[in-house]
């Protein structure tokens, strides 16, 4: 049986917060953030490559609306769609437990390292010339996340 990605986030920040302050004070931040970001990228282009593949399918709504009710498992997500389209998926998303969890924490940018940069590395691992465009985060104090998974036309 799968746990919820918001459970998995919780298990996970209580190795990756520590050992990441540890290389933080070591190699200094940006040194430390930047190895982590490119050891954790692969992993998510890959996993979103895999779940692309699976759907079967091209429909960005489609699979996004599938893709959000994963993250949003667990009560993680407070979220609103705003378009869906085979062309498109926008959401904006007002209740964010992973924030909650990271502020909790005393490490919201280390949330932002783990949870919401991601983000941009899963829509690429998607393919079919899926982009995603967001410009703020409830992770970096914002109202609000702004995702808009757009196909772009060649």
């Amino acid at each position: 049986m799968r746990v919820p990605l918001i459970e998995e986030a919780k298990i996970q920040a209580r190795v990756l917060v520590p050992l990441v302050k540890a290389l933080q004070a070591e190699l200094g931040e940006q040194r430390a953030n930047a190895i982590v970001r490119k050891s954790l990228g692969g992993y998510f282009r890959e996993l979103g490559g895999k779940f692309w593949r699976a759907r079967g399918g091209d429909n960005v709504g489609d699979n996004m609306a599938v893709a959000f009710t994963h993250f949003a498992a667990g009560d993680a997500l407070d979220y609103e769609v705003v378009k869906k389209s085979s062309d498109a998926f926008e959401v904006n998303v007002t209740g964010c437990r992973y924030a909650e969890l990271y502020k909790k924490l005393g490490a919201p940018e280390l949330g932002f390292l783990f949870v919401c940069s991601a983000d941009a590395d899963l829509a690429e691992g998607y393919g079919a010339g899926v982009e995603l465009e967001r410009t703020q985060t409830i992770m970096q104090g914002a109202s609000h996340c702004d995702f808009r998974y757009l196909r772009k036309k060649p």
